[in-house]
């Protein structure tokens, strides 16, 4: 009987292989019609959206709830994967099993991370995955308005003749991206110093607690594929308590 990592890996490269074949075989330049836009996240499908609004059509293969560090790509994802003009992705290895999917299709394909353009000092890392870089850039908005832009860039240059369109609807969305990350400071700043702590099962607000000054506290580390044991709950209970800390939010994934 085939295990289930072996089973994976086998349906992994048939859909890697399957992929390369259906792409090779045809045309690689869209036909007309809408930009065909795919992407990982709900959160980068909202950027695309807001961007592109009625011009383009836009699928995110994650729905609310998915946890991206453990999604698999399924067969279902091999014909959207594959009628996609661009592939947007969060990068930083957030859609961990995928990564070999992305790799095979860039070579074929416009397949681009939002976050390769993001000034690499305002990345934080977490030392317990040697110094891999916390990928939740979207809980600071001031980080998710450089992922506008790259998408921003990418729609312009796979479609030139609309490039003005997509410019001034970056242009505003941004400008209200603006004024959320600055209303969330206002916000936050109420809350009395000493009472801004955040508690979660999985620590995904790193850039959360930096741009918007709050200590955060998660039980799990920046991937849901990490480990805690006894004592990472024993010291959560004790800091909950000490703090007297009111609420703690946990994700429904």
């Amino acid at each position: 009987m085939i295990g289930f990592t072996r089973f994976y890996k086998l349906v992994l490269l048939a859909l890697i292989i399957a992929i390369n074949i259906s792409c090779s075989s045809g045309s690689k330049e869209r036909k007309g019609g809408k930009l065909n836009v795919v992407t990982t996240t709900g959160m980068i499908a909202d950027i695309a959206r807001n961007l592109g609004k009625d011009s383009i059509t836009v699928t995110a293969l994650m729905g609310p709830g998915v946890d991206p560090h453990l999604y698999k790509a399924t067969q279902g994802d091999l014909g959207r994967l594959r009628g996609a003009d661009i592939i947007f992705y969060n990068g930083l290895h957030l859609e961990g099993k995928m990564g070999e999917v992305f790799e095979k299709l860039e070579r074929i394909k416009t397949v681009i991370p939002i976050s390769r353009n993001i000034d690499k000092n305002r990345f934080r890392t977490d030392s317990v995955f040697q110094g891999a870089i916390d990928p939740h850039l979207w809980f600071d908005v001031s980080l998710w308005i450089e992922a506008t832009k790259e998408v921003s860039l990418v729609l312009q240059e796979q479609d030139s003749k609309n490039a003005t369109f997509y410019r001034a609807n970056a242009a505003e969305y941004i400008q209200q991206l603006e004024e959320l990350h600055i209303w969330v400071r206002e916000e936050i700043a109420t809350i009395p110093l000493n009472q801004r702590i955040l508690i979660t099962a999985h620590d995904a607000f790193s850039y959360f607690g930096m741009a918007y000054n709050m200590e955060v506290r998660g039980l799990q580390g920046i991937s849901t594929l990490s480990e805690f044991g006894l004592k990472d709950r024993v010291d959560l209970v004790n800091f909950v308590v000490d703090k007297k800390i009111k609420a703690v939010f946990v994700e429904t994934s």
